[in-house]
């Protein structure tokens, strides 16, 4: 016979993992949900001041995006490829969009599948057909890859990091970029086994070193939700040419001040 205090230690014991077992399987089964927030509004208002033409771009999966496409001049600028965070709509990045009126470059941003009205559910290797799709949109107008530059924000440096890989676009620029999500999963999460539950890993540690055109890395050290260090490290594995902007105050939505808009600038022209 075990001994009662044994026996309830071993009750505990077995309940705890119990628990465990169940929290494991509710991430596993529903963790996309935890990754990706289409409903999310973190902005409003902003009135978006460059003049956009509303486009739809059609995946190799038949899902319909919705993009926002400005034109200024294909032949003699650059253009930016967009590809936004896990949250939000693309109203969320007006005031992002609104610096670019300034600046001698196009661009194009796309909504993910899920977001912003369209069709379709959001994956890791769906958001890769969905970043290819906006870039073979593009090449369909007489782009070449040397007209385009890669922007990547927050979960979007994953795609961005993805698609750039041995190619010869314009430049890659990531903007409070993660090394892995299996890492920064694992700050959240600490206790549980992450690499072995999650689905979107988003491996751009490894990815980074396969890119080999300009690249300029944007963090904030106080950002609490992908770890300053993780852009850090992104930097230190990004082969040459690469730049950096790196600030004390941003968190993980950096401000559009005179600073960055100012060094976003100055890459673009220099890939002019």
């Amino acid at each position: 016979m075990i001994p009662k205090p044994r026996k309830l230690i071993l009750q505990i014991i077995f309940w705890i993992l119990v628990i465990y077992f169940i929290l494991l399987a509710y991430l596993f089964i529903f963790q996309r949900n935890l990754m990706y927030h289409p409903q999310e509004n973190n902005y409003s208002g902003d009135k978006i001041e460059v003049e956009i033409e509303k486009v739809q771009i059609q995946t190799a999966d038949n899902i319909s995006l919705l993009g926002w496409f400005h034109k200024k001049d294909l032949k003699k600028f650059k253009t930016v490829v967009y590809f936004h965070g896990n949250a939000g709509s693309l109203e969320n990045r007006i005031h992002k969009l609104n610096h670019f009126k300034n600046m001698n470059v196009n661009f194009l941003i796309i909504a993910w599948r899920g977001f912003s009205g369209n069709l379709g559910k959001p994956s890791e290797n769906a958001l890769y057909e969905d970043g290819k799709s906006a870039i073979n949109w593009l090449k369909n107008k007489g782009l070449s890859d040397s007209d385009l530059i890669i922007y990547g924000e927050s979960l979007g440096t994953g795609i961005a990091t993805e698609v750039s890989q041995n190619k010869k676009y314009a430049g890659l620029i990531l903007e409070t970029p993660f090394t892995s999500m299996i890492a920064a999963a694992k700050n959240f999460y600490p206790y549980i086994p992450v690499s072995l539950i999650l689905k979107d890993k988003y491996k751009n540690d490894e990815k980074i070193k396969n890119i080999n055109i300009p690249v300029l890395v944007m963090h904030g050290e106080k950002d609490q939700i992908v770890p300053f260090s993780m852009g850090k490290k992104m930097f230190d594995l990004a082969n040459d040419p690469k730049s950096s902007y790196f600030t004390k105050h941003d968190d993980h939505m950096m401000e559009f001040d005179n600073n960055m808009v100012f060094q976003l600038s100055s890459f673009i022209k220099s890939l002019n």
